[in-house]
């Protein structure tokens, strides 16, 4: 690896003095380091180090959707179940990656089209939720065109194996081993008693139907892919997700399994 883009979480290292020490070691060892994003775009990467936490590892691997670049996450957050490299082992990191000591682990996306016109790709989860109002949304969901049921609920989170230990898990879903292929989907907060997740295989098709409110007024929801670009629902309309084309590609460093991992970041919780 030799040409390297830098991506840092501002609100983590607001002197950039993680970012900088990456940059100089970087350097000093013959490589190229690209911080600025338009010149990102521009240029042929060999790996994006993201510094910061989960969200910063999602969201650069949103920005480089459909390059095919391998990421590196280095953690500055809580939990970093994405990220590999911790602030201790920071330049033993920098090392096996110019040493190609690495692996490259694929995780599976989520695309979702919404109105037949909006699409957009997920690396976590795609949510439907009820709009700004209290009350609960009623969402019809469909698997392969077949209706399977229907919820009274805050809203429905489709997750990715990676996303399982994100608002999945928050919600009360199972975690799954990331590398997986399947398709989660986990209501929240059911007003109902069956709470259970459902789990599909990754080639199946889901589609959530927005319903009408008891008294056939017109319902509003919301739907946003990894928590951004939140687009307006209203009954009647569907949005259809399924399996993304596109794969994120991590890096791995160890050989610390998905379980150890696990049972780390959830001591004391």
């Amino acid at each position: 690896m030799d040409r390297f883009y830098i991506i840092t979480n501002e609100s983590k290292d607001e002197r950039h003095e993680i970012s900088k020490q990456i940059e100089d070691y970087l350097t000093r060892h013959g490589k190229i380091c690209i911080t600025d994003p338009e010149e990102a775009k521009r240029t042929k990467l060999d790996c994006a180090i993201a510094i910061g936490g989960d969200g910063t590892m999602i969201l650069t691997a949103r920005e480089l959707l459909g390059r095919d670049v391998p990421l590196l996450g280095v953690n500055m957050g809580t939990l970093g179940y994405l990220t590999e490299a911790e602030i201790q082992n920071l330049l033993p990191a920098l090392d096996q990656l110019m040493g190609d000591r690495y692996t490259i682990e694929e995780r599976m996306m989520l695309s979702g089209n919404i109105k037949g016109m909006k699409e957009d790709i997920a690396l976590n989860d795609i949510v439907v939720t009820r709009s700004e109002s209290l009350h609960i949304v009623r969402l019809m969901l469909y698997v392969n065109g077949e209706y399977l049921t229907s919820y009274q609920a805050d809203g429905l989170i489709i997750s990715t194996p990676t996303g399982s230990t994100a608002y999945n898990l928050s919600a009360g879903g199972p975690i799954v081993e990331p590398t997986a292929s399947m398709i989660l989907i986990t209501p929240i907060c059911p007003h109902s008693l069956n709470k259970s997740s459902i789990v599909l295989a990754a080639t199946d098709e889901i589609q959530i139907e927005i319903g009408s409110r008891r008294n056939k007024e017109r319902e509003e929801a919301v739907v946003t892919f990894d928590g951004t670009d939140i687009m307006r629902l209203a009954t009647g309309d569907r949005v259809k997700v399924k399996k993304a084309n596109e794969i994120t590609k991590l890096v791995k460093l160890s050989n610390i399994s998905f379980l150890e991992t696990l049972r780390e970041k959830m001591k004391g919780n």
